[in-house]
C-alpha cells in the first residue's frame, strides 16, 4: 500500500510540473488517503499482529 502512495505522489509531482492542476490535486489527495490507511493498518498490525513466544 505504501508503494501505491509513492506512485500517486510521483504522479502528482509530475502533473504539477506540467501544469495539470486538477490531476495533481486528485493524485495528491489519493496519495494522502492511502498514506493514512497505511498508517492505521501498520498500527493495528503492530498491536494485534501475530505474537511469537
Amino acid at each position: 500500500m505504501l508503494r501505491w502512495t509513492v506512485t500517486f505522489l510521483i504522479i502528482a509531482i509530475i502533473a504539477a510540473i506540467f501544469g495539470f492542476c486538477g490531476i495533481a490535486a486528485g493524485a495528491a489527495s489519493i496519495a494522502k488517503i492511502l498514506f493514512y490507511i497505511f498508517i492505521v493498518l501498520f498500527v493495528l498490525s503492530f498491536f494485534f499482529g501475530k505474537r511469537t513466544v
